[in-house]
C-alpha cells in the first residue's frame, strides 16, 4: 500500500552495539532497498515506544531487548513522497541476530564504526552522529 504524500508516519530506529560494533542489515524491497540500516519499523496505533522497539527488534532479528534509551528525532524526506518522523533509540539485547524477515532483510552483520558498509539508510548517519555528538534534533526539511 503506497503511503499518502500528505501524511507523515512515525518510524522507530533501534541501534544495537556490541563490542563497539553496530548491527546493520541490508534492506530488500520497500524504500531504501540495498541500503544498510539498524532494526526498526513503523510505530503502530496505540503502541508505546518500548512496545514498538521490542516488537520490531524481535520480529526482524530474533533478539530480546532488555533495555533502551532515546537518541534522536529526525524529519526524513529522503524517500519522497514518503515522509517519516524517525525516532532513534539505542538498545541492549540478549541473543544472536538471525534473519527473521528474509523478504525485508538480506543479512544481519556487526560493523565497526570505521568500517560501515554503504550505502547507509538515510537516517543511519544522523543516528551515529547523534551518538557521538549528543545532538537530538535533525530537521531535514527544505529550509535546511
Amino acid at each position: 500500500m503506497e503511503q499518502s504524500t500528505e501524511q507523515a508516519r512515525v518510524g522507530i530506529s533501534v541501534v544495537i552495539r556490541r563490542n563497539g560494533k553496530f548491527l546493520l542489515g541490508k534492506r530488500i524491497g520497500s524504500h531504501g532497498a540495498g541500503e544498510y540500516e539498524s532494526p526498526g519499523g513503523h510505530l503502530e496505533f496505540g503502541e508505546s515506544f518500548g512496545e514498538c522497539i521490542r516488537r520490531e527488534v524481535l520480529e526482524e532479528t530474533g533478539l530480546k531487548v532488555t533495555k533502551y534509551r532515546f537518541i534522536r528525532v529526525h524529519n526524513t524526506l529522503a524517500y519522497a513522497p514518503r515522509q517519516y518522523v524517525d525516532l532513534a533509540f539505542e538498545a541492549e539485547v540478549e541473543g544472536e541476530p538471525i534473519v527473521m524477515e528474509p523478504k525485508k532483510i538480506e543479512s544481519w552483520k556487526w560493523y565497526a564504526p570505521d568500517e560501515l558498509p554503504g550505502p547507509l539508510f538515510a537516517t543511519m548517519l544522523t543516528t551515529i552522529q547523534s551518538l557521538e555528538s549528543g545532538q537530538v534534533v535533525w530537521d531535514c526539511g527544505p529550509d535546511q
